[in-house]
């Protein structure tokens, strides 16, 4: 029982950009926002979440690089699906920081994962022994980004992708037991 609640605490310091920002993005529907849009009043408090995670050693230099990788293509996917043409979805209220329409805080949705990623990764003292091809993960990878951009276009190939991806891993661990 004591692991279980050590796990639980280090899942839990994992989560505390993720937790924080999407305890905000909620909160924002119900708080004054000191006269901010709730837009700008999000990323704003994004970038701050930030800060102190990196000034107070919580977050390291090379996850917050992580995590501004995560931020820059969540913010790419954001403006391909709100783009005219596409149409997915829409951010339809007003901020000033926003580009393409797309408002700047809608990247750190995607952050809030690379940030949990990173952390868990580090805390949790995971590693990879014997990792999957790495070619191969690429393949899917880029499989899976060409679907996203692509599935307005041509056929939707989740429902292939999706059991793609556990077939890809069972195998591999498989093959790890098997080692």
């Amino acid at each position: 029982m004591r692991e279980f609640l050590i796990f639980g605490l280090k899942q839990a310091r994992a989560c505390v950009f993720a937790g924080s920002f999407f305890a905000l993005l909620f909160l924002s529907n119900h708080l004054p926002l000191l006269g901010l849009y709730r837009y700008d009043f999000l990323f704003i408090s994004a970038i701050l979440i930030q800060a102190i995670l990196y000034f107070t050693g919580l977050e390291t230099k090379d996850e917050v690089k992580t995590i501004f990788l995560f931020h820059i293509i969540g913010f790419t996917l954001e403006a391909f699906k709100t783009h005219p043409l596409i149409g997915s979805w829409s951010y339809p209220e007003p901020g000033l920081f926003k580009i393409f329409n797309v408002p700047l805080y809608s990247g750190f949705m995607y952050a809030a994962v690379g940030s949990y990623i990173a952390q868990a990764w580090r805390i949790l003292k995971l590693e990879l022994k014997e990792p999957p091809s790495y070619v191969w993960s690429v393949v899917l990878c880029m499989l899976i980004y060409l679907n996203f951009f692509t599935n307005h276009f041509v056929p939707d190939l989740r429902l292939l992708l999706i059991p793609a991806v556990f077939l890809f891993f069972f195998f591999f661990f498989l093959n790890s037991r098997n080692s």
